[in-house]
């Protein structure tokens, strides 16, 4: 159940979590209890998690991914504002585009909603070519309906080379 502090309508959502520096899949469970922790704020299902090669240049440690669905009913740019305080927390740190990460956490879907704005763009504008983002969320939500493709996760995943995405030891 969700905690409300206003009377907005819960609305599931999908984040995709990822971390390539510290202790990865400490900081990912630390990730997942901080979002749970979040006003307004259930989480309700969450990946396996998966070790998958780095997206940007290639002398950076692997990254540790997963998906969490949760439900809320805080608007979208306030569940941003949200996750990027809870990275800032667990020791993220600015670094120039596609290098490493303490932890990233990013908005894939909100619901079927699409948000076109300079700070946030719903569905992720790149969900649709990252392995690591489709095989955990198929794991979980296959049939999720992309709003602005008109495909199900399942059928995205099908259509990308998944090679280097495996599931990370015993989760």
């Amino acid at each position: 159940m969700v905690k409300r502090t206003h009377s907005g309508e819960p609305i599931l959502a999908w984040l995709g979590l990822g971390a390539n520096l510290g202790d990865r899949a400490a900081t990912i469970r630390r990730s997942l209890e901080a979002i749970g922790s979040l006003p307004e704020t259930t989480l309700t299902q969450v990946s396996s998690l998966y070790l998958t090669p780095p997206l940007g240049p290639p002398d950076q440690p692997e990254y540790i991914n997963c998906v969490a669905q949760i439900e809320t009913t805080l608007p979208p740019l306030q569940l941003l504002q949200k996750l990027k305080a809870v990275e800032k927390s667990l020791g993220r740190k600015e670094r120039e585009r596609w290098r490493e990460r303490e932890i990233d956490i990013d908005i894939l879907f909100y619901g079927d909603k699409i948000v076109q704005q300079e700070s946030l763009q719903i569905p992720h504008p790149e969900l649709q070519n990252r392995p690591f983002v489709l095989v955990p969320l198929a794991e979980i939500t296959p049939e999720l309906l992309h709003p602005i493709l008109k495909k199900k996760v399942a059928e995205l995943l099908l259509l990308i080379d998944v090679e280097g995405v495996v599931k990370w030891g015993e989760n």
